[in-house]
């Protein structure tokens, strides 16, 4: 497990570390820039990790067939999902591109910070299908039981990523327009090689023969259709995880530009965290998912069990450490002494909640790697009825971001109470290549 999860870290960390990186670059430009990026940062998030069933169905499924023996169907699987990932990037950015204004206006930014929203997120929405296409093959490559391959791919986009941004932001004077363009490329690098790598997959499972590797590209329309209603309860999953945390960020708008700007930041760090924690659910994921196609039930059992201790274990080294460094995280991302006042309370409360967020991404992977996809999306939906009244009580009662945080804390031990019962009832144990 431990082979599978620290590499798939490396890799997770990629995603929050180019919006860190995208941060710390523009929140030296001005507090009302950071704060723009806050809101568009949010929206296109929302728009890469609605999908981000691409990844996980994908490695389930694979995993299952590749515990079951059939690697020829394993790649076809993932082929399909990758298909179905470029598909869904061309209709996000065909509504992105023109709405961009109206979108970032739901947030009720100031008019400072508005414009440049719009900017990032116009120009940014460009690389979705990338991204996508990266959810999909990132997925194709776990269910191998690979995760060294996107640590590698990752490592390459983070330092694109943060090389064009300092050349495009400073260096050409392009100010967070450029911060948006490096993203894009780097993306668009990170698919093209993930891309390379697939097919040179298929080609040795393969071969060069008559129609060989070639035919076993092509989309499928059945294939992608039941990838798609495979990953339709993963969805609405993620759906109502991204509606809570716009819900956290709308509301920390309506506190004002030093509100949304330190919420920026908590968010950054958060997701980093979340993903850091959420290497040891990739690893559940591919293990799970193997043992069930296998028929081990048993060995299922014992995974989900070791995880569990080390979703523990990591929540609590993670959350004494963010408790150690929450003096240095301010100046590290803006220079305004008013927005690193605002973060010190809130990160405590980050600190304070990460055991409890280290069994819940663990237990989330776990279900996903058994394809116990509907439970996850009821689950979610009763957890964003009751994230929701407190969120929007923060306002109204003329409370602060500390209790916006507080009320995230509450989301994450309501997602803990639901997976934790499912979990202990034994009903996501079905075994067999496909569930």
């Amino acid at each position: 497990m431990v082979a599978l999860a620290l590499p798939a870290f490396g890799a997770l960390v990629a995603e929050p570390l180019f919006v860190m990186v995208d941060s710390a670059v523009v929140g030296h430009l001005g507090t009302a820039q950071l704060a723009g990026l806050g809101v568009a940062a949010a929206l296109l998030t929302t728009a890469v990790n609605v999908f981000v069933f691409l990844a996980y169905a994908t490695t389930a499924a694979v995993a299952r067939r590749v515990g079951a023996g059939d690697l020829p169907a394993a790649l076809r699987q993932g082929v399909d999902g990758i298909w179905l990932a470029l598909l869904l990037g061309g209709l996000v950015i065909a509504a992105v591109l023109p709405a961009a204004p109206a979108l970032v206006d739901l947030f009720e930014a100031s008019g400072t910070a508005a414009p440049y929203a719009a900017d990032y997120l116009r120009i940014s929405s460009l690389g979705i299908p990338a991204m996508l296409v990266v959810l999909a093959a990132t997925g194709v490559l776990r269910g191998l039981q690979d995760t060294r391959t996107p640590l590698v791919v990752a490592i390459g986009g983070f330092t694109a990523n943060a090389g064009l941004n300092a050349t495009l932001v400073y260096g050409a004077g392009l100010g967070i327009a450029g911060s948006a363009w490096g993203t894009v490329i780097a993306q668009n690098g990170m698919a093209a090689v993930y891309l390379w790598v697939v097919v040179r997959g298929i080609r040795r499972q393969t071969g060069d023969g008559a129609g060989g590797w070639w035919t076993a590209l092509r989309p499928d329309t059945a294939g992608i259709r039941a990838c798609a209603r495979a990953g339709l309860p993963l969805l609405v999953r993620t759906v109502s995880l991204r509606a809570v945390l716009l819900i956290a960020t709308a509301v920390a708008a309506r506190l004002g530009d030093t509100d949304i700007a330190a919420h920026q930041i908590i968010l950054t760090v958060w997701s980093l965290l979340a993903f850091a924690l959420d290497a040891i659910a990739i690893a559940g994921q591919a293990i799970i998912g193997r043992y069930l196609g296998a028929g081990d039930a048993e060995g299922a059992r014992a995974a989900c069990r070791r995880m569990i201790e080390w979703g523990v274990a990591c929540g609590v080294v993670l959350g004494l450490l963010v408790a150690l460094v929450r003096p240095l995280i301010g100046p590290l991302f803006s220079s305004d002494p008013a927005v690193q006042d605002a973060l010190m309370s809130a990160l405590l409360v980050v600190a304070v909640s990460q055991p409890v967020s280290g069994v819940v991404f663990v237990l989330d992977g776990v279900l996903m790697g058994a394809g116990d996809g509907p439970y996850l999306a009821w689950s979610m939906l009763a957890t964003l009825a009751v994230f929701a009244p407190a969120a929007f009580a923060v306002p109204a009662l003329g409370a602060g971001l500390t209790a916006l945080w507080w009320a995230m804390a509450l989301m994450m031990l309501t997602r803990l109470a639901a997976l934790w019962l499912r979990a202990r009832s034994g009903r996501w144990i079905i075994t067999g290549a496909a569930r």
